[in-house]
């Protein structure tokens, strides 16, 4: 159903701009207060809704490539190719470049500090919470300030998704009706808000369950596709949700509805211009995960005072540049050892 000319790539493109153009807000006055959609809804940043369109498309495609690959191994091996080579290369720039440049410490005592390999290897084994490398500090902002890399806290409950897919595959749950409950159930989650689940281990459920809704919001719509998803009666419907959700106070449980329904509708609908938004290549997970190092290098550069516009216009470009890089010297070439049964479009 991918194959043909959609705008996949042109939404995950919008959708890691989001995540940049929000945490603008966030690093430069330490909170995000006059980010545009919080101050008209005062429930989410625009950051957070491309996230969820991150996750709705992951849910359609992934659960198409699982479909296709028919071999839960080879399965599992495209998902560890298409997150951990780029992640690594990430996270080994920002301990040796980016640290290096910013920390307080002289050059060789930063490098002889076990901090900085810490760093590397637990964020690799999706311990995400260890975000700080040794003497590090961009801004003087309390919580925000020694910040690595932000953005890192999805990685773990996507992985999640993908081990989710594999095991109903595996378990022969990967049906209709069952997928049907678990977006039910993801968006009674997020109705609920469970990421107030805060005693360890149900801070991870809580946050798994409040992202299942948008995933297998995807997932659903794979596999009940059909010409419902370009009627835009439903589309005008969906839209009309979205605004009437926000003084609802639902807007984040709800979009898992008519926000995940409008992703996939303007992906697939042939009526809608094809943007070849990846001629230059499949950048947005390098701008997911390099945007905040990005900017907290460049607000540390500027003495930790720039304003939001500012910081955003001088952040995208850049970040941009190492997505470019990240996709055609590592993504790219991680993904040429996926295997040859099945190359679906990249998910």
């Amino acid at each position: 159903m991918t194959e043909r000319a959609n705008n996949f790539d042109l939404l995950r493109l919008v959708a890691a701009g989001s995540v940049i153009f929000s945490h603008s807000f966030l690093l430069s006055e330490g909170h995000q207060n006059n980010e545009p959609l919080v101050a008209m809804t005062g429930q989410a940043v625009f950051g957070l809704l491309g996230v969820f369109v991150f996750f709705t498309i992951s849910g359609f495609l992934v659960t198409q490539s699982y479909d296709n690959t028919r071999s839960t191994a080879r399965f599992i091996l495209k998902r560890f190719l298409r997150i951990y080579p780029g992640l690594a290369a990430c996270m080994i720039f920002c301990a040796l470049v980016i640290g290096a440049l910013v920390s307080t410490l002289p050059l060789r005592d930063y490098y002889a500090q076990p901090g900085v390999y810490r760093f590397v290897a637990m964020n690799l084994a999706m311990v995400v919470q260890a975000n700080a490398l040794p003497s590090v500090l961009f801004t003087a902002f309390s919580g925000l300030g020694d910040i690595v890399d932000g953005p890192l806290w999805s990685l773990p409950f996507e992985l999640a998704m993908y081990g989710m897919v594999a095991i109903l595959g595996l378990l022969g749950w990967l049906r209709n009706g069952f997928i049907a409950f678990l977006w039910l159930l993801g968006v009674g989650c997020a109705l609920y808000d469970t990421t107030q689940w805060h005693d360890v281990p149900w801070n991870f459920a809580g946050g798994f369950l409040w992202l299942l809704g948008f995933f297998t919001a995807g997932m659903a719509m794979y596999r009940f596709r059909g010409p419902w998803l370009y009627d835009r009666r439903l589309a005008l419907a969906a839209i009309a949700g979205i605004v009437v959700s926000a003084p609802l106070h639902e807007l984040i449980a709800l979009f898992a509805v008519f926000g995940s329904f409008l992703t996939i509708h303007f992906a697939l609908d042939p009526r809608y211009p094809a943007i070849p938004a990846a001629r230059f290549g499949d950048l947005s997970y390098g701008l997911y995960i390099y945007g905040w190092p990005v900017e907290q290098t460049i607000l540390w550069a500027f003495g930790g005072k720039l304003p939001w516009w500012q910081l955003f216009a001088a952040a995208l470009p850049a970040t941009a540049l190492l997505a470019f890089i990240s996709w055609h010297v590592v993504e790219k070439s991680a993904l040429r050892l996926k295997p040859r049964a099945a190359q679906q479009k990249t998910a």
